[in-house]
């Protein structure tokens, strides 16, 4: 028979096994609750939108001349943490006397447009083909994408090539693991990013389901821009200071949530692709229309080193380097003329 010894000294261990699994347990759903991102905040829609094939609707703007005088069509699309609200030629007088108008839309997640769970390169591609069909652009309108909305356009140019009288990458985001990247060069350049950055992204290219616990948790950083703390140069930093924050609703873009707006963003940069950029055939051989980068030399947030890769190995790209300039040029008149002349003068 057991001991009195033996038998407390089973159920210590009883007990402790038990306390472990208690504790595991509770860890586990601490876990699960930190890393599910919360669902979106539903708000009411205050301007005109489009519903789409999927049955989400798309909120968007118009500026420039009048769609029944306008001799082009252009959709602009935002950046990160942007919005329809951006009007990015608004400085130029060229709008009017090119006559183009100009279409901006809240990307999927942000601001007043619903959110996409499948959100792709394509999916946005396929959504401004259908913006434009519902605008009654024709059947060719231009592109002009900035900075994340700038990457984007690349899926344009491969999905919907046939829709496009032309379009404008500016300073839009790269991914590292585009594979016609030389693997030397592409991990030079990410290795002289922030290192926050660099573990966001890895973070986005192999655990997306990590994205939203990453960027919200105290323990270490998260994304340079999300924390407001990006690496902007000193171009930038002399635009930034001349800024109004009051003539913008900063919270208008993630409404929704930072999870539907910002961090699908980085899911979407970031993750894996179905295509290579670098693979694109012209979608102007016959020279029909043109496609434009223009880039920074002082960009602290897009190496400039890997755009003019990209500008190399596409010959049919109109590459434009600005001197002396960081990722926030368009803000400039004079860099809103040279892109509006460029594509429609």
């Amino acid at each position: 028979m057991p001991t009195i010894q033996a038998k407390h000294l089973v159920c210590f261990s009883g007990m402790f096994w038990e306390a472990i699994l208690a504790l595991l347990l509770a860890f586990l759903a601490w876990a699960y609750k930190a890393i599910r991102p919360p669902p979106p905040l539903v708000h009411g829609c205050t301007g005109p939108r489009i519903k789409l094939r999927d049955g989400r609707f798309l909120s968007y703007k118009e500026y420039g001349v009048p769609k029944e005088r306008a001799k082009y069509n252009a959709i602009l699309i935002h950046g990160f943490g942007s919005s329809k609200n951006d009007d990015a030629f608004g400085k130029s007088e060229l709008v009017e006397k090119l006559g183009v108008h100009v279409v901006a839309f809240d990307r999927p997640g942000y601001g007043e447009s619903d959110p996409d769970p499948k959100r792709s390169p394509k999916s946005i591609a396929l959504d401004i083909a259908e913006l434009g069909d519902e605008l009654g652009f024709g059947p060719k309108f231009y592109v002009v994408g900035c900075s994340m909305g700038g990457q984007l356009v690349w899926g344009c140019l491969k999905y919907i090539p046939h829709r496009l009288a032309g379009a404008a990458l500016l300073a839009p985001v790269i991914n590292y693991r585009w594979p016609s990247f030389p693997p030397k060069l592409a991990k030079t350049v990410f290795r002289q990013e922030l290192p926050e950055d660099q573990w966001a992204s890895r973070v986005a290219r192999y655990a997306p389901w990590l994205v939203y616990w990453w960027n919200t948790q105290k323990w270490f950083p998260p994304n340079s821009v999300i924390a407001g703390r990006a690496n902007f140069s000193a171009p930038d930093l002399e635009i930034l200071s001349k800024f109004d924050p009051s003539s913008i609703d900063m919270a208008y873009p993630t409404q929704q949530g930072v999870y539907e707006s910002l961090h699908r963003d980085m899911i979407v940069a970031f993750g894996a692709w179905e295509f290579d950029p670098m693979e694109i055939d012209d979608p102007f051989p016959g020279g029909e229309g043109s496609v434009h980068m223009w880039q920074g030399d002082q960009d602290g947030l897009v190496p400039v080193t890997l755009q003019r890769y990209i500008a190399k190995r596409l010959h049919w790209i109109k590459y434009h380097e600005m001197q002396n300039t960081g990722h926030m040029f368009l803000a400039l008149k004079s860099a809103q003329d040279e892109v509006l002349e460029a594509l429609f003068a």
